[in-house]
Protein backbone atom coordinates (compact mmCIF):
# COMPACT_ATOMS: atom_id res chain seq x y z
CA UNK A 1 0.00 0.00 0.00
CA UNK A 2 1.03 3.28 -0.89
CA UNK A 3 0.37 6.15 1.64
CA UNK A 4 0.09 10.79 0.81
CA UNK A 5 0.51 12.61 3.30
CA UNK A 6 -0.63 16.22 3.23
CA UNK A 7 0.01 18.27 6.41
CA UNK A 8 -2.34 20.61 7.21
CA UNK A 9 -2.61 22.78 10.35
CA UNK A 10 -1.66 19.41 11.79
CA UNK A 11 -0.11 17.42 8.76
CA UNK A 12 -2.44 14.96 6.56
CA UNK A 13 -1.64 11.84 4.88
CA UNK A 14 -2.96 9.98 1.90
CA UNK A 15 -2.88 6.38 1.90
CA UNK A 16 -2.87 4.39 -1.51
CA UNK A 17 -4.89 1.43 -1.00
CA UNK A 18 -5.06 -1.82 -3.29
CA UNK A 19 -7.08 -0.96 -6.34
CA UNK A 20 -10.19 -3.62 -6.46
CA UNK A 21 -11.83 -5.62 -9.58
CA UNK A 22 -14.89 -4.33 -8.30
CA UNK A 23 -15.25 -0.49 -8.40
CA UNK A 24 -11.74 0.43 -9.92
CA UNK A 25 -11.00 2.79 -7.41
CA UNK A 26 -8.37 2.96 -4.78
CA UNK A 27 -9.14 4.80 -1.18
CA UNK A 28 -6.46 7.26 0.23
CA UNK A 29 -6.94 8.14 3.89
CA UNK A 30 -6.10 11.70 5.08
CA UNK A 31 -4.71 11.47 8.57
CA UNK A 32 -2.79 14.50 10.17
CA UNK A 33 0.07 15.39 12.48
CA UNK A 34 1.96 18.53 13.73
CA UNK A 35 3.48 19.95 11.35
CA UNK A 36 7.17 21.75 11.84
CA UNK A 37 8.76 24.87 10.10
CA UNK A 38 6.19 27.19 10.23
CA UNK A 39 7.08 30.80 8.37
CA UNK A 40 6.48 33.93 9.69
CA UNK A 41 2.48 34.32 10.77
CA UNK A 42 2.68 30.80 12.00
CA UNK A 43 0.88 29.22 8.81
CA UNK A 44 1.39 25.30 8.37
CA UNK A 45 3.05 23.93 5.46
CA UNK A 46 1.17 21.50 3.00
CA UNK A 47 2.73 18.20 2.90
CA UNK A 48 2.78 15.05 0.43
CA UNK A 49 4.70 11.88 1.41
CA UNK A 50 4.78 7.79 1.35
CA UNK A 51 6.64 4.79 2.88
CA UNK A 52 6.21 2.81 -0.02
CA UNK A 53 6.02 3.00 -4.00
CA UNK A 54 8.06 0.68 -5.99
CA UNK A 55 5.18 -0.64 -7.90
CA UNK A 56 3.11 1.00 -10.62
CA UNK A 57 0.49 3.55 -10.01
CA UNK A 58 -1.83 2.09 -12.65
CA UNK A 59 -2.61 -1.69 -10.73
CA UNK A 60 -0.18 -1.37 -6.98
CA UNK A 61 1.12 2.06 -5.81
CA UNK A 62 3.31 4.65 -7.44
CA UNK A 63 7.21 4.40 -8.57
CA UNK A 64 10.00 6.53 -8.55
CA UNK A 65 9.54 10.36 -10.17
CA UNK A 66 5.97 9.62 -10.60
CA UNK A 67 4.44 13.03 -10.18
CA UNK A 68 0.81 14.27 -9.57
CA UNK A 69 -1.06 17.93 -9.30
CA UNK A 70 -2.22 19.33 -6.41
CA UNK A 71 -5.38 22.46 -5.89
CA UNK A 72 -6.38 23.41 -2.66
CA UNK A 73 -9.88 25.68 -2.83
CA UNK A 74 -10.65 27.53 0.71
CA UNK A 75 -14.30 28.25 2.00
CA UNK A 76 -15.29 31.55 2.75
CA UNK A 77 -16.51 31.00 5.73
CA UNK A 78 -18.88 28.01 5.94
CA UNK A 79 -19.18 28.33 1.91
CA UNK A 80 -16.98 26.21 -0.31
CA UNK A 81 -15.07 27.84 -2.78
CA UNK A 82 -14.82 27.05 -6.91
CA UNK A 83 -12.00 25.65 -8.44
CA UNK A 84 -10.89 27.92 -11.22
CA UNK A 85 -8.13 27.93 -13.63
CA UNK A 86 -6.02 29.87 -11.76
CA UNK A 87 -6.24 32.14 -8.44
CA UNK A 88 -7.08 29.14 -6.34
CA UNK A 89 -5.60 28.69 -2.78
CA UNK A 90 -2.61 26.19 -4.57
CA UNK A 91 -2.73 26.04 -8.10
CA UNK A 92 -1.84 22.81 -9.75
CA UNK A 93 1.13 22.42 -7.36
CA UNK A 94 3.31 19.16 -9.00
CA UNK A 95 4.86 16.51 -6.65
CA UNK A 96 7.18 14.24 -7.25
CA UNK A 97 7.60 10.47 -6.06
CA UNK A 98 11.19 8.99 -4.51
CA UNK A 99 9.76 7.52 -1.12
CA UNK A 100 8.25 10.61 -0.44
CA UNK A 101 6.26 13.22 -2.48
CA UNK A 102 7.92 16.43 -2.79
CA UNK A 103 6.10 19.46 -3.82
CA UNK A 104 8.14 21.64 -6.61
CA UNK A 105 7.58 24.83 -3.95
CA UNK A 106 6.49 25.16 -0.45
CA UNK A 107 2.52 25.65 0.30
CA UNK A 108 0.82 26.29 3.19
CA UNK A 109 -2.62 26.41 4.55
CA UNK A 110 -3.95 30.19 4.65
CA UNK A 111 -4.86 29.96 8.65
CA UNK A 112 -5.75 27.65 11.29
CA UNK A 113 -9.59 28.08 10.78
CA UNK A 114 -10.24 28.16 6.93
CA UNK A 115 -12.01 24.90 5.60
CA UNK A 116 -10.49 23.92 1.94
CA UNK A 117 -11.56 21.06 -0.71
CA UNK A 118 -8.41 19.26 -1.64
CA UNK A 119 -8.45 18.04 -5.56
CA UNK A 120 -6.12 15.75 -6.99
CA UNK A 121 -5.15 14.22 -10.15
CA UNK A 122 -2.00 11.69 -11.72
CA UNK A 123 -0.08 11.79 -14.22
CA UNK A 124 0.75 15.85 -13.60
CA UNK A 125 0.59 18.16 -16.62
CA UNK A 126 -0.13 21.70 -17.50
CA UNK A 127 -3.92 22.45 -17.09
CA UNK A 128 -5.19 25.04 -18.71
CA UNK A 129 -8.93 24.31 -17.92
CA UNK A 130 -9.45 22.50 -15.01
CA UNK A 131 -13.26 21.83 -16.50
CA UNK A 132 -11.77 20.75 -19.53
CA UNK A 133 -8.14 19.00 -19.42
CA UNK A 134 -6.69 17.30 -22.09
CA UNK A 135 -5.74 13.85 -21.70
CA UNK A 136 -5.48 10.85 -24.70
CA UNK A 137 -4.99 7.21 -24.07
CA UNK A 138 -1.97 5.52 -26.14
CA UNK A 139 -3.76 3.53 -29.08
CA UNK A 140 -0.40 1.32 -28.67
CA UNK A 141 -0.30 0.03 -25.04
CA UNK A 142 1.82 -3.26 -25.66
CA UNK A 143 4.38 -1.85 -23.37
CA UNK A 144 4.43 -0.86 -19.79
CA UNK A 145 5.50 2.59 -20.13
CA UNK A 146 2.11 3.44 -22.80
CA UNK A 147 -0.24 1.23 -20.79
CA UNK A 148 1.12 3.03 -17.43
CA UNK A 149 1.14 6.54 -19.09
CA UNK A 150 -2.66 5.94 -19.92
CA UNK A 151 -4.37 5.89 -16.46
CA UNK A 152 -5.61 8.85 -15.13
CA UNK A 153 -6.97 8.70 -11.54
CA UNK A 154 -8.81 11.64 -9.67
CA UNK A 155 -8.84 12.25 -5.91
CA UNK A 156 -11.27 14.98 -3.91
CA UNK A 157 -11.38 15.60 -0.23
CA UNK A 158 -14.18 18.49 0.48
CA UNK A 159 -14.14 20.80 3.35
CA UNK A 160 -11.05 19.17 5.47
CA UNK A 161 -10.55 21.64 8.43
CA UNK A 162 -7.28 21.50 10.62
CA UNK A 163 -8.18 18.11 13.15
CA UNK A 164 -6.59 14.80 14.19
CA UNK A 165 -9.29 13.21 12.76
CA UNK A 166 -8.26 11.14 9.50
CA UNK A 167 -10.52 11.98 6.49
CA UNK A 168 -10.91 9.35 3.65
CA UNK A 169 -10.73 10.32 0.41
CA UNK A 170 -11.90 7.64 -2.81
CA UNK A 171 -9.75 8.29 -5.54
CA UNK A 172 -11.55 6.66 -8.84
CA UNK A 173 -9.67 5.75 -12.33
CA UNK A 174 -11.47 7.99 -14.97
CA UNK A 175 -10.67 5.41 -17.94
CA UNK A 176 -11.79 2.39 -18.88
CA UNK A 177 -10.27 -0.68 -18.49
CA UNK A 178 -10.59 -4.15 -20.50
CA UNK A 179 -9.16 -6.90 -19.72
CA UNK A 180 -9.22 -9.91 -22.59
CA UNK A 181 -8.54 -13.52 -22.37
CA UNK A 182 -7.61 -15.74 -25.12
CA UNK A 183 -8.93 -19.19 -24.30
CA UNK A 184 -8.59 -22.60 -26.85
CA UNK A 185 -11.81 -23.92 -27.65
CA UNK A 186 -12.74 -27.04 -30.05
CA UNK A 187 -9.87 -27.39 -33.03
CA UNK A 188 -7.30 -26.01 -30.53
CA UNK A 189 -5.26 -26.87 -27.21
CA UNK A 190 -3.77 -25.19 -24.89
CA UNK A 191 -0.40 -25.99 -26.43
CA UNK A 192 -0.92 -25.46 -29.88
CA UNK A 193 -2.69 -22.02 -29.09
CA UNK A 194 0.38 -21.03 -27.16
CA UNK A 195 2.72 -21.57 -29.65
CA UNK A 196 0.20 -19.89 -32.06
CA UNK A 197 1.01 -16.25 -33.29
CA UNK A 198 -1.63 -14.64 -31.58
CA UNK A 199 -2.43 -10.91 -30.99
CA UNK A 200 -5.49 -8.64 -30.31
CA UNK A 201 -6.79 -5.18 -30.45
CA UNK A 202 -9.48 -3.20 -29.80
CA UNK A 203 -11.69 -1.57 -32.73
CA UNK A 204 -13.14 1.86 -33.10
CA UNK A 205 -12.59 3.97 -30.37
CA UNK A 206 -11.63 7.33 -29.54
CA UNK A 207 -8.16 7.65 -27.72
CA UNK A 208 -8.60 11.56 -27.07
CA UNK A 209 -10.67 13.35 -24.35
CA UNK A 210 -11.16 16.28 -22.10
CA UNK A 211 -11.51 15.70 -18.78
CA UNK A 212 -13.15 17.60 -15.77
CA UNK A 213 -11.14 17.90 -12.70
CA UNK A 214 -14.49 19.71 -10.90
CA UNK A 215 -16.60 16.72 -11.78
CA UNK A 216 -14.55 13.98 -13.49
CA UNK A 217 -16.60 14.06 -15.93
CA UNK A 218 -14.47 12.56 -19.29
CA UNK A 219 -15.53 13.52 -22.66
CA UNK A 220 -14.62 11.02 -25.47
CA UNK A 221 -12.63 13.18 -28.27
CA UNK A 222 -11.27 12.95 -31.92
CA UNK A 223 -11.21 10.11 -34.82
CA UNK A 224 -11.97 6.42 -34.17
CA UNK A 225 -8.85 4.19 -34.18
CA UNK A 226 -8.08 0.75 -33.00
CA UNK A 227 -6.31 0.14 -29.50
CA UNK A 228 -3.44 -2.77 -29.25
CA UNK A 229 -3.49 -4.11 -25.67
CA UNK A 230 -0.81 -4.71 -23.30
CA UNK A 231 -0.05 -8.68 -23.39
CA UNK A 232 0.47 -9.75 -19.70
CA UNK A 233 0.30 -12.78 -17.51
CA UNK A 234 -1.69 -14.17 -20.34
CA UNK A 235 -4.19 -11.91 -20.88
CA UNK A 236 -4.46 -8.48 -22.89
CA UNK A 237 -5.27 -5.12 -21.28
CA UNK A 238 -5.73 -1.82 -21.85
CA UNK A 239 -7.06 1.54 -20.70
CA UNK A 240 -9.94 3.13 -22.67
CA UNK A 241 -11.53 6.64 -22.73
CA UNK A 242 -14.78 5.88 -21.21
CA UNK A 243 -17.56 5.62 -24.27
CA UNK A 244 -20.29 3.95 -26.31
CA UNK A 245 -18.74 2.30 -29.08
CA UNK A 246 -21.45 1.14 -32.49
CA UNK A 247 -22.29 -1.68 -34.23
CA UNK A 248 -18.63 -2.65 -35.64
CA UNK A 249 -15.86 -5.08 -35.12
CA UNK A 250 -14.95 -4.37 -31.68
CA UNK A 251 -12.36 -7.03 -31.01
CA UNK A 252 -10.38 -8.70 -33.63
CA UNK A 253 -8.06 -11.85 -32.84
CA UNK A 254 -5.27 -12.85 -35.31
CA UNK A 255 -4.00 -16.23 -35.15
CA UNK A 256 -0.94 -17.07 -37.08
CA UNK A 257 -1.69 -14.34 -39.50
CA UNK A 258 -5.79 -14.89 -39.72
CA UNK A 259 -8.06 -12.06 -38.24
CA UNK A 260 -11.34 -13.06 -36.79
CA UNK A 261 -13.75 -10.10 -35.79
CA UNK A 262 -16.26 -9.84 -33.28
CA UNK A 263 -19.24 -7.59 -34.32
CA UNK A 264 -20.74 -5.78 -31.17
CA UNK A 265 -21.64 -2.84 -29.63
CA UNK A 266 -20.42 -2.20 -26.73
CA UNK A 267 -20.18 0.51 -23.30
CA UNK A 268 -17.26 1.47 -21.96
CA UNK A 269 -18.10 3.53 -18.44
CA UNK A 270 -15.79 5.24 -16.44
CA UNK A 271 -14.12 3.50 -13.64
CA UNK A 272 -14.89 0.14 -14.60
CA UNK A 273 -12.95 -2.69 -15.22
CA UNK A 274 -14.21 -5.01 -18.01
CA UNK A 275 -13.10 -8.85 -18.27
CA UNK A 276 -13.49 -10.27 -21.90
CA UNK A 277 -13.15 -14.26 -22.20
CA UNK A 278 -12.42 -14.95 -25.70
CA UNK A 279 -12.48 -18.65 -26.28
CA UNK A 280 -10.88 -19.30 -30.07
CA UNK A 281 -12.20 -22.01 -31.65
CA UNK A 282 -11.91 -23.63 -35.51
CA UNK A 283 -15.64 -23.77 -37.32
CA UNK A 284 -16.52 -23.21 -41.23
CA UNK A 285 -17.05 -19.76 -40.39
CA UNK A 286 -14.10 -18.67 -38.44
CA UNK A 287 -13.84 -18.42 -34.77
CA UNK A 288 -16.84 -18.85 -32.15
CA UNK A 289 -16.12 -15.56 -29.29
CA UNK A 290 -17.59 -15.91 -26.03
CA UNK A 291 -17.73 -13.02 -24.40
CA UNK A 292 -17.84 -13.62 -19.85
CA UNK A 293 -18.92 -10.24 -18.36
CA UNK A 294 -17.02 -8.56 -15.32
CA UNK A 295 -17.69 -10.08 -12.30
CA UNK A 296 -19.93 -7.65 -11.43
CA UNK A 297 -22.01 -7.48 -14.59
CA UNK A 298 -24.74 -9.88 -14.75
CA UNK A 299 -24.85 -9.26 -18.64
CA UNK A 300 -23.92 -12.32 -21.01
CA UNK A 301 -21.90 -9.49 -24.11
CA UNK A 302 -21.55 -13.31 -25.89
CA UNK A 303 -21.25 -13.48 -29.95
CA UNK A 304 -19.33 -15.13 -33.04
CA UNK A 305 -16.59 -13.77 -34.54
CA UNK A 306 -16.43 -14.42 -38.35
Amino acid sequence: MTKLLVKTLMTAGLLLAACSEGDFREELPLSPDSGEGAPAGELTEIRISSVAGSSRATDYGFEENDRLGLYVVNYDGSAPGLLKDSGNHVDNMGHTYDGVWTPDGPIYWKDATTHADFYLYYPYRAVTSVSAMDFEVSADQSSEEAYKASDLMRGIATDVAPTASAVVIPVYHLMSRINIKVEAGSGFTSSSLAKADVSVRVNGLQCGSTVSLVTGDVTPLGPAVSVTPLARDGSYVALLVPQSVGEGNLITVTVNGTEFNLPKAFTFESGKSYTFTVVVSRSSNGVNVDISPWDEDDVDYGGTAQ
